[in-house]
Formats: C-alpha cells, structure tokens, sequence
C-alpha cells in the first residue's frame, strides 16, 4: 500500500521524468561539489572568496 501512496504522490514528478527524461542528478551532484568545498575549505573567513572557489570548481567542471 505505501508504493501505491508514494507513486500518487510523485505522479508529477513521475511523469516528467517519462516524458522528457530529466532527472535531477545535476542538481544532486552540484550539492555534493559544493559540500566537498566546504570540508575542504575549512577556516575561510572572506565569503567572497568562498563564493570564488565554488563559482571556479562549477566552471571548471564542463570543461574538463
């Protein structure tokens, strides 16, 4: 009974995903990008520069 519940609730987000096969992987990997940057940058005091190396390591990505 509970498959049936979650497929009435994600039927939306289901059928998207049949009609144009997006999925939100990106989305999924860009958070994980951004909290490896996090433990890595431990002690950053200037936002700015928190903000530099996330915007850098995201434009790094489609070139490499």
């Amino acid at each position: 009974m509970e498959v049936y519940w979650a497929v009435i609730k994600w039927w939306p987000e289901i059928q998207t995903l049949l009609a144009t096969g997006v999925t939100i992987a990106k989305v999924e990997a860009a958070k994980t990008m951004i909290k490896n940057i996090k433990r890595i940058a431990r002690g950053f005091r200037n936002p700015t520069n928190y903000q530099s190396r996330i915007l850098l390591r995201i434009a790094a990505r489609p070139v490499a």
